[in-house]
């Protein structure tokens, strides 16, 4: 089905979201929406799909003009979208969410959906259990799961928006190679993302835009400097490195012994010192946020000793860990790092210290002002923090970290950020260790770890490496590790006669 929007216009207060923008899709191809955060991208196949009601322009489908009011009439004509978030009910089982949306109502027949979905997932390759509760599932599980029930309501256009944040290595080349067998079969596929990688492997063609206007369109494959000045008008130079840190231990761990709900975690003897860069590698869940959270004072050691700056903070609570200069970054930015409903000075105000009971508006407004200007986020003083993009979610989070900070612990500190707001953040972040302080942070992003760690940790089922210089690394033998294949000189001592012993 060929798609096509002509001189889409989408205002939302003082900012045009989408300012004269048009795009054609043709049958049978994957083409890539590519765009810095808040450059429009969202809102242009929002309108498409019906979430959003467009200002001005039109939409055609093979040629003809179509109206679209909502994600009803959108499917009705074979358009579908996956969101960041599927659009899910975590609570029922994968069948009864892929009958979600069916004409029959009560009266569907569970048997032959349930046939329906198991031949659909073995055409794509995906597993998926039907009696599986959704809420038991990965983000990339549910992704697959909502491309199945759209596809069964008749999608022939499909729609997806930044779909590989959040998803492991393994679920996105089974995305991938489903996405080229839905092309060859002639459906078409818009792919927004901000990230160069995969709209290179994925797409083939990609419409660029940039503050809500049409910068270009390129055939993929193309050199990177060419999206990379459509995007940003500009060459982007990454942040060097701190060449040297200071020789005092800023963290030391002792023989610590970790455990959750989900898992156990076994480290060795563990020395990090003032201004490095400590990267956290390996599978989701394997131990790498318990160790960060561990440090952060949120989670406690059953065994063992937590040394913070020469302070034993072991069983501390965790008000001693804000006094002492740890900062917690938490991966989810409006459930765990930003509370949603409030505005930027509002949260300027919760974090300001005071002795009076009161809030000095006067003042925590001039702090916010200067905090917008001096970290760029694009938004005011009053605005939501639910309404700003990521990348002003991330740089928000920052400003409010105090200064200054001993440990800086960080969950994917660029997850879904384009590649100039992940330039930014490592820039305020290798700004922070020449001052002295020390960075933890996990990342799924190899090259990222590769990139900005001194040392690194891989983590594996539990099990943990020693640090490993990055120089004696390689992103093969790294990805090597996180697979599993911890050579017994890479794991802690006491780990491994842990091991023995058992």
């Amino acid at each position: 089905m060929k798609v096509e929007l002509q001189h889409i216009c989408k205002r939302f207060g003082s900012v045009q979201a989408n300012d004269d923008l048009s795009l054609t899709v043709t049958a049978g191809t994957i083409h890539g929406l590519l765009g810095e955060n808040g450059a429009g991208k969202s809102t242009l196949v929002k309108v498409l799909s019906g979430f959003i009601s467009r200002d001005s322009g039109r939409v055609l489908l093979d040629d003809r003009p179509v109206e679209i009011q909502t994600p009803a009439d959108a499917i009705a004509i074979g358009i579908g979208m996956l969101h960041q978030d599927p659009l899910d009910f975590p609570p029922l089982s994968v069948l009864d969410n892929f009958m979600l949306g069916k004409p029959g109502g009560g009266f569907l027949d569970r048997r032959r959906s349930r046939r329906d979905l198991l031949h659909r997932a073995v055409q794509l390759n995906f597993n998926l259990n039907p009696d599986e509760i959704v809420g038991n599932l990965t983000v990339g599980e549910r992704q697959q799961l909502e491309i199945l029930r759209l596809l069964s309501l008749g999608a022939k256009t499909l729609i997806l928006d930044e779909p590989t944040t959040g998803i492991s290595a393994s679920q996105k080349t089974a995305l991938f190679e489903a996405m080229k067998q839905l092309a060859k079969a002639g459906k078409s596929v818009i792919f927004v993302s901000h990230k160069l990688e995969d709209v290179e492997e994925l797409c083939d063609r990609a419409t660029v835009l940039r503050q809500g206007k049409l910068m270009g369109n390129a055939k993929i494959p193309c050199p990177d400097a060419v999206l990379i000045d459509l995007m940003f008008g500009r060459k982007l130079a990454p942040p060097l490195k701190p060449e040297t840190r200071q020789p005092r231990v800023s963290l030391h761990l002792e023989a610590v012994t970790v455990s959750n709900d989900r898992i156990t975690l076994k480290l060795g003897n563990l020395a990090v010192y003032r201004g490095e860069v400590i990267g956290l590698a390996g599978l989701e869940g394997s131990g790498q946020q318990q160790l960060l959270l561990l440090c952060a004072g949120l989670l406690r050691a059953s065994i063992g000793r937590v040394i913070i700056e020469d302070l034993d903070m072991t069983h501390k609570p965790y008000r001693d860990y804000l006094q002492q200069g740890i900062g917690y970054f938490p991966a989810d930015r409006l459930k765990e790092g930003l509370v949603s409903g409030l505005s930027i000075h509002d949260h300027v105000a919760l974090r300001t210290p005071s002795r009076s009971p009161f809030v000095d508006w006067k003042d925590t407004l001039k702090q916010t002002i200067q905090a917008i200007a001096t970290f760029n986020i694009r938004g005011k003083p009053n605005t939501r923090v639910e309404r700003l993009s990521g990348g002003n979610q991330q740089r928000t989070q920052l400003a409010l970290l105090p200064v200054p900070l001993n440990l800086l612990l960080m969950e994917h500190p660029t997850r879904g950020l384009d590649i100039e707001s992940v330039l930014w953040v490592w820039q305020q972040l290798i700004a922070r260790c020449q001052g002295g302080t020390t960075l933890l942070f996990m990342s799924s992003d190899l090259d990222e770890i590769m990139q900005y760690s001194d040392r690194v940790i891989v983590f594996s089922g539990g099990r943990s490496s020693e640090p490993i210089a990055v120089s004696d690394l390689t992103v093969d033998r790294l990805g090597q590790l996180i697979g599993g294949r911890l050579e017994r000189a890479t794991l802690h001592p006491e780990v491994a006669n842990l091991e023995q012993a058992s």
